[in-house]
Parts: C-alpha cells; sequence; structure tokens
C-alpha cells in the first residue's frame, strides 16, 4: 500500500486565467509564485505550493498533488501501481520546488501526482487578500462512492473518516478528520475545494472582505456535524464553490480510533461512523437555494 501524508496543491484548467489569477491573489490570498505562458502557479504565504491554474477553453479540475514519504523511491511506487494494473509515468520538474512526480489516474480518471521530495516555492510578491494558511480538502463527485472510497484506502492507505448515509465519504490521510471526500453524482467533477483559516478572527476577517467584495455566502457561518469544522461557501469566478474552515476533528492517535475530544461532540468519544437523518450540524443557517450541490440527501450538515 502506498500511504499518502498531506495533500498539498490542485491544479485546475480555467477559460479566463487572468479573472482566477485575480480572484486567487485578492481574495482568497495565495501569492504568485510564478506567470508562465497560459499558466499560473501560487503558494501559500508559508511558501507551499498550493494551486496551479492553466489556460484552456473550459473550466475543470485537471489534478490533486499528495506527498508521501521521503524515503520512499517513486520508481517502485510505479512498480507497485503496475502490479494493480494501474499505469503511471514519472515526470520531472513539472512544477517549481518538486523535482519529480509520478503520475496516474484513480478510479474515476481523475489525475493524480505523488511526490516525495519537494523545496519552498515563496511567493514573489506580498500576499493579501484573505491570506489562508493552506488547502485543506478536496471535495469531488464519484458515481459509486463506496467504490472510489476502496480505492483510496487500498491503494493509497486513506482511512474513513466519517459517512452520510450511503452518499457522502469523508477520508483522512493524516491526523486531521479529512483531506478528500466524495459525493454522490453523475460524474467526477468538483464538489468543492476548501482552504483553511487560523481561527474564528480569522474567520470574522474573511467574511468582512467577502461582503465588501459583494461575494454572497451560500452557507454559513456553521459547525458542521462530520469533522465539527466551522465553515462558510462562496463561488469562485468559475463558479465552484469555495470552503473557508478552521477547527476541524483531530484523530491524534490512530491505534486510540476516536478523534481528540470536544465539548461540542455529539458522541463520547467521537469515532468514525456514518450519520444518519438530520440535522447534523452543531450550529447554524442551513446553505442558500443557489448552492445545490448541497441537497438534504448530500449536505455535511443540515
Amino acid at each position: 500500500m502506498i500511504k499518502v501524508k498531506r495533500i498539498r496543491h490542485a491544479t485546475f484548467a480555467t477559460a479566463d486565467i487572468a479573472q482566477q489569477i485575480e480572484y486567487y491573489q485578492a481574495i482568497i490570498g495565495v501569492g504568485l509564485v510564478e506567470r508562465q505562458a497560459g499558466r499560473a502557479l501560487f503558494a501559500s504565504e508559508s511558501g507551499e505550493l498550493t494551486l496551479v491554474l492553466e489556460q484552456d477553453t473550459a473550466s475543470s479540475c485537471k489534478a490533486m498533488a499528495f506527498e508521501i514519504a521521503p524515503n520512499v523511491e517513486l520508481g517502485d511506487v510505479g512498480k507497485q501501481l503496475g502490479d494493480l494494473g494501474i499505469k503511471s509515468e514519472l515526470r520531472s520538474d513539472s512544477v517549481p520546488g518538486i523535482p519529480r512526480a509520478l503520475v496516474f489516474s484513480d478510479v474515476d480518471g481523475r489525475q493524480i501526482e505523488l511526490f516525495t521530495q519537494w523545496q519552498f516555492t515563496p511567493p514573489s510578491e506580498q500576499v493579501r487578500g484573505i491570506v489562508v494558511s493552506k488547502l485543506g480538502h478536496m471535495a469531488l463527485y464519484a458515481p459509486d462512492p463506496d467504490r472510489t472510497a476502496k480505492f483510496y484506502a487500498d491503494v493509497l492507505g486513506f482511512r474513513d473518516s466519517d459517512r452520510i448515509e450511503e452518499n457522502f465519504v469523508f477520508m483522512r490521510c493524516g491526523f486531521e478528520h479529512h483531506a478528500i471526500n466524495f459525493a454522490r453524482g453523475t460524474d467526477a467533477r468538483l464538489h468543492h475545494m476548501a482552504f483553511e483559516l487560523r481561527d474564528a478572527s480569522h474567520m470574522q476577517q474573511a467574511c468582512d472582505l467577502l461582503g465588501r467584495r459583494k461575494i454572497p455566502l451560500l452557507w454559513g457561518p456553521v459547525r458542521h456535524g462530520p469533522g465539527h469544522n466551522i465553515a462558510t461557501y462562496h463561488r469562485d469566478p468559475d463558479g465552484y464553490l469555495i470552503e473557508l474552515f478552521y477547527d476541524m476533528d483531530r484523530m491524534a492517535d490512530e491505534e486510540l480510533g476516536y478523534f481528540e475530544p470536544r465539548p461540542w461532540h455529539r458522541d463520547r468519544p467521537q469515532r468514525p461512523k456514518t450519520w444518519i437523518g438530520l440535522p447534523r450540524d452543531i450550529w447554524g443557517v442551513g446553505p442558500s437555494p443557489d448552492a445545490a450541490e448541497f441537497s438534504p440527501k448530500m449536505r455535511g450538515g443540515k
């Protein structure tokens, strides 16, 4: 089994790269590392590559990149994938700071990039806007969430953190409640992308900035049930749902098998489980009708 340690960055195609560059610089608050022909690369204030934007005729989520243990040889990982019937390709210097990456597709056709060695890529300018801490997780549609979750568990070492009935699977690769999740849908499109904030005051500053820019909140602030993170949701210029969150559950010790106890947990101790019925949120108003992604059957909260 390949053991993924962290989610690191995502790659998106966009039909209007200038508009997306302005949004991620001025609103989300990641800094431009490098601008190439038809491509822009962004890092967090701490210097971790976070987002790659590529000019194309249509918008899409093209790839997700994950870090694995530094003592692993990517060639050996490629052989492991080959034994499972999964074709992979080694690529060199495809993005700044990552000399080699192993690229393959998951069971739904999404592009996955694995790497071991990396270097900090500090932004070439002062970071402005919300100044998010990092890319926290990616949520994606899957025609069969059970099948997709099994692939990520068996091949990449992810563990189930929570499920919402038969429609939503949250999976972790480190101590944080989830780095990826899968919602039942007809294809493998992005459901939402989430950026971590520091704390409550950072969330207030973020909401104030969104308000000044007249970017409506579609849901939140809300404290979810699964993961118990405090979250808000809005859309970027390409229409993707963007979550800002803080205070997510952590499982500090896998052997114990429960999340670090918090006063707002519904179960004591809070262990991975399947959430059934409504409401699921601990508090907060439900999503607006403009957030169709969160139908009653699929919501992470109400």
